[in-house]
């Protein structure tokens, strides 16, 4: 069937004169999760992966992914035609560097611009006219061939109260606006979803799990313009009240960017590496676009009091679910029952349904027992799915949105008798969790730093994990969240990570993958706070706000010193502190023996 549509790619490429064609990942807005509608590459790759481009030329097709995905990719690829190129492995050229090295002169690059962001759409345009080559970037690979392709779904959005936003709509604004004269322009444009969802105090559903709705923002010095299908009166009458205009979202790239080409007079704030190539081709040519992060990017990573009180109240909720559903599965376990790792992933979802607030999963749940645990990625499907055997890890990693906020963690069970050597890999695991959680560090500091105090145990033993250790985590928002993140590598041509500040939320996620074997990840969500200050500056640290014991069986105490022994009592005190009171009878009892602290 793959390669059935690539052969009908490439008869679409031939009669447009197109050679080359590129398929990100991606939706007009940047987004990380895609509603149906924009799986592209997926219809035409067959791999499901969260990231990913597919590159195909008339002889040829390469499907570009990361670390994360290459167990993954390599299986769903079989029996097609596409190359898998795993990015970052020595020797594997880059997207861009593969199709400037192998385009001929007059040759011809397409992809459809909304889908890719300007950053990489203005890199191709350059360095192609120096081949005397050039880009068709309204070229749509669907139109002809997807004929089954699910539309676009534009649901009824909801307002945040104030109570939970913690900052008005105008407020926001405002602070936006002295941002835009601070960089001296007069017109914004914010592409991103869930930026605009923040600055407007709105949430919606119009994408699995991410409770965002699909518009775009333009925000002038006198005037704001949401580009969005709502149609309710209540909705209507709040943007009304907040002094915004509303237009269809089909009209942004036409009448919106002629709007925005006639009001600006000093020039356009605009966040290239997100806001996608047809809106910058768009711009007029005479027109300053300043390439900046979206102000409301930064603002809205940095958590204020009322929603990191919110965000604990969700975590405890969810803690007291997971909690739940530990009990559950322990006892199932001992009771010799057939379990799957579908079956357990619906039962911890029923466990999270059981709270009043809860509106949906954070992401896909990933369940994977044994092998399936070397997939960072993996999500368990009918087809997949395998049963919960013994002496393994079973790794168990997902999130709920709830009214208050968002929540994600892993944890990692051992089942039955697990060998030294698992155990060994569990206890590194923990150690890395435990000392970046634990660690206390100056001012300045950026997650590029951060990341080598979890990878330090890792590389010591000449071992390293394909992932960032952490990602920013949104308020009631998207379960990755920029611009805070925990990660060594940083992509060339990218500044590294922004400097922590106190209300940053960060997820803290070390892992050991061998494939075919077994994987174990532990992650514990995190709050950046300061800690002191004295002559030699400002310290701050890391705040668990994830509420969720961590399995003590497999762990070799012996590889642990009395300092990290104390950081997991610490811990798990803690966990019992805040769900104590959520919980009744056996639960309570279980929540009671697994926070007993560990001794040698």
């Amino acid at each position: 069937m793959i390669n059935e549509r690539l052969t009908k790619l490439r008869g679409k490429m031939s009669k447009e004169g197109i050679r080359w064609c590129m398929i990100p990942t991606c939706d007009y807005h940047g987004s990380e999760y895609l509603a149906d509608y924009y799986k592209v590459r997926d219809f035409f790759s067959g791999f499901t992966g969260s990231a990913g481009t597919l590159v195909v030329s008339q002889n040829d097709a390469y499907l570009f992914t990361d670390g994360r995905y290459f167990i993954q990719a390599a299986d769903q690829l079989k029996g097609s035609s596409i190359q898998l190129m795993k990015m970052g492995e020595p020797g594997v050229p880059k997207v861009t560097e593969l199709i400037i090295n192998s385009i001929n002169k007059g040759e011809k690059l397409g992809f459809d611009g909304r889908v890719v962001d300007s950053e990489t759409g203005l890199n191709f345009e350059k360095e192609l006219e120096a081949k005397e080559c050039s880009v068709i970037y309204d070229f749509d690979p669907t139109e002809g061939i997807w004929e089954d392709r699910p539309g676009l779904v534009y649901n009824k959005p909801f307002i945040l109260d104030v109570k939970v936003a913690g900052e008005s709509v105008k407020s926001k604004i405002e602070r936006i606006r002295l941002k835009m004269d601070e960089k001296k322009t007069d017109v914004h444009i914010v592409t991103a979803l869930d930026d605009i969802a923040w600055i407007l105090n709105m949430r919606g559903n119009d994408v699995e799990n991410n409770p965002v709705f699909f518009a775009f923002l333009v925000i002038t010095d006198n005037k704001v313009v949401l580009y969005a299908n709502i149609d309710d009166r209540d909705i209507l009458s709040y943007l009304a009240q907040n002094d915004i205009e509303i237009e269809k979202y089909e009209e942004f790239f036409e009448k919106g960017m002629q709007s925005v080409n006639i009001c600006t007079k000093k020039g356009i704030l605009l966040d290239k590496t997100g806001a996608n190539y047809k809106i910058i081709k768009a711009i007029g040519s005479n027109i300053a676009v300043i390439d900046e992060m979206n102000p409301s990017t930064y603002m809205k990573a940095i958590k204020n009091e009322c929603e990191i009180e919110n965000i604990k109240i969700a975590n405890i909720k969810d803690g007291a679910a997971v909690v739940r559903f530990d009990r559950w599965l322990k006892e199932a376990i001992a009771n010799n029952e057939n379990l799957t790792e579908l079956s357990v992933s619906k039962k911890l979802a029923s466990f999270r349904e059981e709270n009043e607030s809860y509106i949906e999963p954070s992401f896909d749940t990933i369940a994977a027992f044994g092998y399936h645990g070397a997939i960072v990625h993996y999500e368990p499907t009918a087809e997949t799915d395998i049963q919960i055997g013994r002496n393994s890890f079973l790794l168990i990693d997902s999130g709920g949105q709830y009214a208050e906020g968002t929540t994600d963690v892993t944890r990692t069970y051992g089942i039955g008798e697990v060998a030294t050597k698992l155990k060994h890999d569990y206890t590194l695991v923990l150690k890395a969790n435990l000392k970046l959680l634990n660690f206390k560090f100056m001012k300045g500091c950026r997650g590029n730093h951060l990341d080598i105090v979890a990878r330090d145990f890792f590389w010591s033993e000449g071992r390293d994990y394909k992932h960032g250790t952490g990602h920013g985590i949104g308020a009631l928002l998207n379960v990755h969240e920029g611009p805070n993140n925990i990660r060594w590598n940083i992509p060339e041509g990218k500044q590294p990570g922004v400097i922590y500040e106190p209300g940053m939320v960060t997820s803290d996620e070390p892992g050991v993958y061998i494939e075919n074997e077994y994987g174990i990840r532990t992650e514990t969500d995190m709050l950046c706070v300061e800690l002191e200050t004295n002559e030699y500056g400002t310290f701050y640290g890391f705040e668990p706000l994830t509420y969720v014991p961590i399995d003590k069986k497999p762990i070799e105490i012996e590889y642990l010193s009395d300092e990290e022994i104390r950081w997991l009592n610490n811990y798990h005190m803690t966990v019992r502190e805040k769900l104590a009171p959520m919980l009744r009878g056996k639960d309570l009892e279980y929540l009671m023996d697994v926070t007993e602290p560990l001794k040698r």
